[in-house]
């Protein structure tokens, strides 16, 4: 069993590297997605603070973003490439770093407290898209630069451990 110690007393650089090397010893041996992605959830749920919502939505053969595991409340089940932040992160590829989600233009909001949010894409080596990493907080601006970043290297710890 793999013990947590907590991180939230840490400054953000430091949470995040933190963060990357729990990771790493978190899901190290193991290569099942849904394993993984169920505990690299619980991981960031447990130590990145103000958080209301995060995990995972898979692309499916159908061209839908299917919810996977996950750690907060229920959520949508299916989003369309390029709709809202999810769809749109995984349409463009690129990671979205929402401020206010209310300025989002086709925000969908599965959950009403959310007020900001980044989607990181998940790229397998060859450049498929697998799905998204979805984290949102009810606080306005909570994520910035160093959140993104820190998301992005954790990201890559898990489609490291998946490969």
């Amino acid at each position: 069993m793999h013990a947590i110690s907590s991180l939230d007393h840490l400054p953000k650089r430091d949470l995040y590297a933190a963060l990357v090397r729990e990771a790493e010893a978190l899901l190290a041996g193991e290569h099942d997605p849904i394993a993984n992605a169920a505990n690299f959830a619980a991981l960031v749920w447990q130590q990145v603070p103000t958080l209301n919502w995060c995990g995972f939505y898979l692309l499916k053969p159908d061209g839908d973003l299917l919810v996977g595991p996950f750690q907060g409340r229920p959520a949508c089940v299916r989003i369309a490439l390029g709709r809202g932040v999810c769809g749109t992160a995984a349409a463009t590829r690129q990671t979205q770093l929402v401020k206010d989600v209310n300025d989002f233009p086709g925000h969908i909001a599965c959950d009403a407290a959310s007020r900001s949010e980044i989607v990181v894409p998940l790229l397998r080596d060859d450049d498929t898209l697998l799905g998204v990493w979805d984290v949102d907080s009810p606080t306005p601006a909570r994520f910035d630069v160093e959140d993104q970043a820190g998301m992005e290297a954790l990201c890559r710890v898990f489609m490291a451990s998946i490969d």
